[in-house]
């Protein structure tokens, strides 16, 4: 499995989601907070699907998810 592979399926953390999006870690924390941005809890921490973050990206979702 190549290194690409690799990083496409494995989760990612809140601040790696954070700079996939070109956001703040707060501002991740907030969108998760108010139910807009899916994020699974493993443990205390958040993880996140990078395929489900860039679906919900595109639905227009994190337009409305606002700040």
């Amino acid at each position: 499995m190549g290194k690409k592979e690799h990083i496409q399926d494995r989760w990612l953390s809140v601040e790696e989601i954070a700079v996939h999006l070109g956001i703040k870690k707060d501002t991740a924390y907030k969108w998760v907070a108010k139910k807009h941005m899916p994020a699974h809890k493993v443990g205390r921490l958040l993880k996140f699907d990078k395929a489900e973050i860039d679906a919900w990206v595109k639905s227009g979702a994190a337009k409305t998810g606002g700040e």
